[in-house]
């Protein structure tokens, strides 16, 4: 159920088993300054967070109690203590130890590379599949299965996501379209109809080009699904499925490296779950497309 805040439209984080530092990254982009001030000591050093008051967390993020209640508020707990709690039992988990020193730093060698960006992946796999909303997903799976034809929508690193879903749906037999060009997309969406479906991915769900399509789809009709890091982005406004993924991006990994990882993931999970609606096709669509291509192997 959303609930508005201080005039703003706050709706609970899909899948509700997700730690409190996912929530909290994906809900970053719509917090006030002030809020915001409270998510940036609490992201630095959860630990360290879970031991101060509420007055010691409020003059250290240069802020008032009641901004740190608000704060509360957006993550949907009803009070500061639960804050502590949850703070303090993610914390003790030994890759919260490790997630504050992954950002890449100029004098680090290869194997602090290497260590870093297999953290920084493997985080991203393991928090997007423990967030992950089942009932969107199986939701989606549904929608997809019976489409008459799927548009998927992605500008920039999110295209190559889109490509992976448009391969992979596409060889299971469902008729689907990866669109990176802004045009070709929108005109695509003008032509969809009820029992189409639409997909848009965004990292950060404010990508404008991809929002025109969804909402241009949605307005035609078709069912239409939202990929993003954070779900109370714009994208998600033109959105009845929204799937969310997990992953930091820090400023030296900002080329789309875990959060394309995450995407991945989902399209993977959505794959497979569009697959079992009707494994009998999707076996012989396997086949007959793997020996279609098979005198192309050496």
């Amino acid at each position: 159920m959303a609930a508005r805040i201080d005039g703003k439209t706050t709706r609970p984080i899909p899948g509700s088993p997700a730690g409190i530092l996912v929530q909290l990254r994906g809900l970053r982009p719509s917090l006030s300054p002030a809020e915001d001030r409270v998510a940036e000591q609490v992201l630095a050093d959860a630990r360290a967070a879970a031991a101060l008051t509420i007055s010691e967390l409020a003059v250290q993020a240069r802020t008032s109690e009641t901004t740190v209640l608000r704060f509360c508020k957006r993550l949907g707990l009803p009070g500061y203590p639960q804050l502590r709690l949850a703070l303090a039992a993610e914390s003790a988990q030994p890759r919260a130890l490790v997630a504050a020193a992954t950002d890449i730093n100029e004098d680090d060698s290869i194997d602090d590379i290497i260590s870093k960006v297999a953290f920084a992946d493997a985080s991203a796999v393991e928090e997007t599949a423990h967030q992950l909303d089942r009932g969107a997903l199986s939701t989606a799976a549904e929608a997809i299965a019976a489409a008459s034809r799927v548009d998927i929508y992605g500008i920039g690193a999110s295209a190559i996501v889109g490509t992976d879903a448009q391969q992979k749906l596409h060889r299971i037999g469902v008729i689907a379209f990866s669109w990176n060009d802004p045009h070709l997309a929108l005109t695509s969406a003008a032509l969809l109809r009820a029992g189409d479906v639409a997909i848009g991915i965004s990292h950060s769900g404010t990508t404008r080009e991809t929002i025109e399509s969804l909402s241009k789809a949605r307005s035609q009709g078709a069912t239409t699904v939202a990929i993003t890091n954070f779900p109370l982005s714009r994208l998600v406004d033109s959105a009845d499925i929204v799937l969310t993924t997990a992953a930091r991006e820090t400023p030296l990994r900002s080329g789309a490296t875990a959060s394309r990882i995450a995407a991945l993931t989902v399209i993977d999970c959505l794959y497979i779950a569009v697959a079992q609606r009707d494994p009998n096709r999707a076996r012989q669509a396997v086949v007959d497309t793997r020996a279609a291509v098979s005198g192309h192997h050496l």
